[in-house]
């Protein structure tokens, strides 16, 4: 796959603030899925002994639910933990991997926000701009806004708001489970981002695609894949 070099990503956090706000203007929420047959799931995991992270990226066709590619890769952390700037320290991690695809997905669904972020640039849409296509964030908590409760049916929402502005849902995807955040990352209507999380989610309340990367870089953890 090709990525885009937008910018640098050895910044202070400071600079990554003042760059987030800007990408932010170019996020865009006019759908242009035209198909979600292959659902890329993407994830970290850290090594417990030291400062490396393993990123791997999980290809599906969810017409046959199987599994078609996988790619990965393996960085020492070089960004702090700071709140709000989760992708400039994964995001390095997460792009080697998406360029070792030979598959180009139809959609990219992220753990973590889209435009559901204080300066409506979480990782799933910093991602999506760098990667020049649609992306979903699809979080399992809240990290701005505010909503109303949501109902206890597959498929029942509230709305997240920040200030006036929507910038999510929180969708219950199935029965009586904790619901999800999800919000536009990049290239896809908040409508066609529920539509594709609730078609993409079997027995369990997360999306197969996030459940799949999960489970492989942790197995790459634990392996201490090179």
């Amino acid at each position: 796959m090709r990525v885009k070099n937008l910018h640098r990503w050895d910044i202070s956090a400071r600079r990554a603030v003042k760059l987030q706000r800007g990408l932010a203007r170019m996020v865009s929420s006019k759908n242009e899925v035209k198909k979600a047959e292959r659902i890329a799931g993407v994830d970290v995991s850290y090594s417990p002994k030291d400062d490396t992270m393993f990123a791997g990226v999980v290809v599906i066709d969810v017409r046959e639910w199987r599994i078609t590619e996988t790619a990965h890769d393996v960085r020492r952390v070089t960004f702090p933990y700071v709140p709000g700037l989760l992708s400039f320290r994964e995001a390095p991690a997460m792009l080697g991997a998406f360029r070792k695809l030979g598959t180009v997905p139809d959609v990219v669904v992220v753990d973590g926000q889209g435009v559901a972020h204080p300066r409506r640039l979480g990782i799933a849409s910093h991602l999506g701009l760098v990667l020049d296509m649609p992306t979903i964030g699809c979080a399992k908590s809240r990290l701005c806004g505010r909503h109303l409760n949501v109902g206890p049916r597959a498929g029942d929402f509230a709305n997240l708001t920040d200030g006036d502005e929507v910038t999510g849902r929180v969708l219950r995807t199935r029965d009586g489970v904790k619901p999800v955040y999800v919000s536009v990352g990049h290239k896809i209507s908040l409508s066609k981002a529920c539509e594709i999380i609730l078609d993409n989610v079997s027995i369990y309340r997360l999306p197969e695609a996030t459940r799949a990367a999960h489970a492989y870089v942790t197995s790459l953890r634990k392996a201490g894949a090179g």
